[in-house]
């Protein structure tokens, strides 16, 4: 019910160029806050990239197909 409130909040507010500019402000006011909720966070780690950990994951072509 949330997501359907915003979803017509957020429809209702991109008509104008004004509602524009508060949903603008909105998102980086939220940005900011989510930020700072996920700095806090110190224990999780994290690898840098894109790179799986899943061995059976695609990896391009293979380099004994090409010559």
């Amino acid at each position: 019910m949330k997501r359907i409130l915003q979803l017509v909040a957020t429809r209702w507010l991109a008509r104008t160029p004004f509602g524009l500019v508060v949903l603008g402000i909105g998102w980086l006011v939220m940005r900011k806050r989510r930020g700072h909720q996920a700095g806090d966070r110190n224990d999780v780690s994290r690898e840098h990239g894109r790179k799986s950990g899943n061995p059976y994951m695609w990896q391009g072509p293979s380099a004994r197909t090409r010559k």
